[in-house]
């Protein structure tokens, strides 16, 4: 539990017997200023320290972003005061929620007191009753401070962090969250929305729906939609935590125009599929390919096999998209020269597939397969399999094409549905391969993957 106010040494220490202030001068502005600021409270007394402190600590970062920038405006001084001082409402916000009693409750609204009392300044004239009056701009970031730091507005990413720290997404999905709240946080300044949960209501949601493409630079309902669901799952855990009262986001998606059977992404053909398997391609997208096409398998999948993932005649696929775990795949009879050709010589935990292996640049967002896509394109189109529509991104045709070539194929062989699902991971309710290369779904899953076969091992009529 954090110390109470009282006993928070932050900018203090003692001199003698006396509490005095202590802020640290920027290296870059010590020839200028020294290594530090100091200057005495005059009290032995901490609880009296922290309370007077404030308004020399402001003094002293007043004077050190004056040194920084020594043509600073007045303006430009308030904004860098904000961004301090949301900062500390923050801080005290927190410590203020998880305080023992009444009493560590009042301490905090001390210091909360005090550091509003700081920003505000001294008044700069008295009204007709002698009231003080302050400096429009200071009082009004002074009464922001304490609107924040008694949790009466709670800032949009103020629990964002934490909920990053709980959400155990993939690198890319994180980042679509961090840039969603980027793009919420952008149009609330734009529209002059406050950038408080409180102030988001289901109104406010809509608006900014419509608003969205031109924040982003993009109409694809796909790419906008996905910013969207990410704001949802935050604010269905701000809900779960009784920090909203409802999830504003909920339901809300853009619509996808209506697209005819020829605008949508399609199988290959099996003409389409022959250009491919017998063109010019090397081993490794050859081999590629074909587990592509005889597994139903994505590419990153693919892509990312160890040897210990190719054994007892069954594939252990990472998990894509909503899947909870790792899937397994029966190994097509047609693809076990690949798989012995490519384990040989390997440790179980060695690549299958070396020649991609993913990006070097640390903590790149791009998948291990993103080169081997890239490749991919450039091939197919060398060898004129393509599909590009007018105002389309993609062609109809791409990897993914021999995912829905296998299961157009397995369908027209007569295998379940329920047990085609099972094999490529498609959503199911209730059924599942199990963990163990043995069982009756298993090997009904073998009979699915054989009963397809690729076109130019079919035997001519």
């Amino acid at each position: 539990m954090p110390a109470p106010s009282s006993a928070d040494t932050k900018y203090l220490e003692v001199h003698g017997s006396k509490w005095r202030v202590v802020v640290n001068v920027p290296r870059k502005l010590r020839g200028k200023l020294g290594t530090k600021l100091k200057r005495s409270l005059g009290t032995d007394s901490l609880r009296e320290a922290n309370r007077l402190k404030w308004d020399v600590v402001a003094e002293f970062q007043a004077v050190i972003r004056q040194a920084e920038r020594p043509d600073m405006s007045k303006e430009a001084a308030l904004a860098s005061a904000r961004v301090k001082a949301m900062e500390e409402a923050q801080r005290l916000s927190l410590r203020r929620l998880v305080a023992f009693g009444t009493e560590q409750r009042e301490r905090v609204d001390d210091a909360i007191e005090d550091y509003a009392e700081a920003l505000a300044g001294d008044p700069i004239e008295a009204d007709e009753q002698g009231h003080p009056v302050y400096e429009p701009k200071r009082d009004a970031l002074a009464m922001e401070f304490l609107a924040i730091a008694k949790g009466k507005r709670t800032p949009l990413d103020f629990h964002h962090e934490k909920y990053m720290s709980m959400s155990h997404v993939k690198a890319r999905t994180a980042a679509d969250d961090k840039r969603a709240v980027k793009f919420l946080k952008e149009w609330c300044e734009k529209t002059g929305v406050p950038p408080y949960l409180q102030a988001m209501s289901k109104r406010e949601a809509v608006r900014f729906c419509d608003d969205l493409p031109g924040l982003v630079g993009k109409s694809d309902p796909a790419t906008l939609n996905k910013y969207i669901s990410r704001l949802s799952v935050y604010w269905a855990w701000l809900e779960g935590r009784h920090e909203v009262d409802a999830n504003i986001w909920r339901g809300r998606r853009l619509k996808k125009p209506m697209q005819t059977s020829d605008q949508k992404e399609r199988p290959f053909t099996d003409a389409e599929m022959k250009a491919l398997l017998r063109g010019p391609a090397d081993q490794a997208m050859q081999d590629v390919m074909r587990i592509g096409a005889l597994t139903g398998a994505r590419l990153d999948a693919i892509v990312c096999l160890k040897v210990k993932d190719c054994q007892n005649d069954t594939f252990i696929f990472k998990p894509q998209k909503q899947e909870p775990g790792p899937r397994l795949c029966p190994i097509h009879p047609a693809l076990a020269e690949i798989i012995a050709r490519r384990s040989e010589g390997k440790e179980e935990v060695d690549d299958m597939f070396p020649e991609w292996p993913g990006p070097k640049k640390a903590g790149s967002l791009r998948e291990r397969s993103f080169k081997t896509s890239n490749q991919f394109t450039e091939y197919r189109r060398e060898v004129g399999v393509d599909d590009q529509k007018e105002g389309k991104r993609r062609s109809l045709v791409n990897f993914h094409s021999f995912r829905r070539w296998f299961i157009t194929k397995a369908e027209q062989a007569d295998q379940p549905e329920h047990i085609i699902k099972a094999v490529v991971g498609h959503k199911r309710s209730g059924i599942t391969l199990g963990v163990y290369s043995a069982g009756p779904l298993l090997e009904q899953a073998r009979q699915c993957v054989e009963a397809v076969k690729l076109p130019e091992l079919v035997a001519p009529c």
